[in-house]
């Protein structure tokens, strides 16, 4: 039987990465949206401290198990910009696109050795709102920032972020591959191997 977990994000493209993966536990994921979750104030200072402020905000509104991840990337030359701030560097309500065509404008005229950039995925596991011991797993993916966006696939900085194992953006990687190399995808297989169905 499966386990119905609550993920702290309405976001439907980290949803479907995660229930990828999650495939291998008996886990049913679904947004936080399904149970009218109000958004968590992100107020940490670091991408644990949201991630954990996400998944006890999910966890106390449904009273399930809740999975939360915060995740963004960070460029050496904007020393770790835009970081935590990543889904709203451009302002509160920006999109993925605003936020990525102000990242490529702050890196306007900076030569390609100084463009080097890392995913970065913090992804928290709550069994309950007042869990004392959170399982927290880490990903990270490194890479550097293109000179504009190229590929379809993918969201938020994707097109803008150079493999150099594989020679293109993370955009152009078949979706099967990304989920291989990338951030949330570490994170994601750590948890798994963490959890075990025993600590369900």
């Amino acid at each position: 039987m499966s386990k119905t977990v609550v993920l702290a994000s309405s976001n439907p493209g980290k949803l479907r990465e995660i229930n990828q993966i999650l495939t291998t536990l008996a886990l049913t994921v679904v947004p936080q949206t399904d149970y009218h979750v109000p958004d968590a104030d992100e107020t940490g200072l670091t991408f644990v401290e949201n991630a954990l402020i996400k998944a006890r905000n999910a966890a106390h509104h449904t009273g399930l198990p809740a999975i939360a991840d915060d995740s963004g990337i960070e460029v050496d030359y904007l020393n770790g910009a835009p970081g935590i701030y990543s889904a709203r560097y451009a302002g509160k309500d920006a999109t993925d696109e605003q936020n990525l065509m102000k990242l490529l404008a702050d890196l306007v005229g900076i030569s390609e050795k100084e463009r080097t950039a890392r995913f970065q995925c913090l992804m928290v596991y709550l069994r309950h709102e007042f869990d004392p011991t959170p399982v927290i797993c880490q990903g990270t993916w490194e890479g550097r920032i293109l000179l504009e966006p190229r590929g379809e696939n993918g969201f938020g900085y994707d097109p803008v972020f150079y493999v150099p194992t594989h020679k293109c953006s993370s955009a152009e990687l078949p979706v099967e591959e990304k989920n291989k190399l990338s951030h949330r995808g570490q994170a994601l297989r750590a948890l798994v191997s963490a959890l075990g169905n025993a600590h369900l």
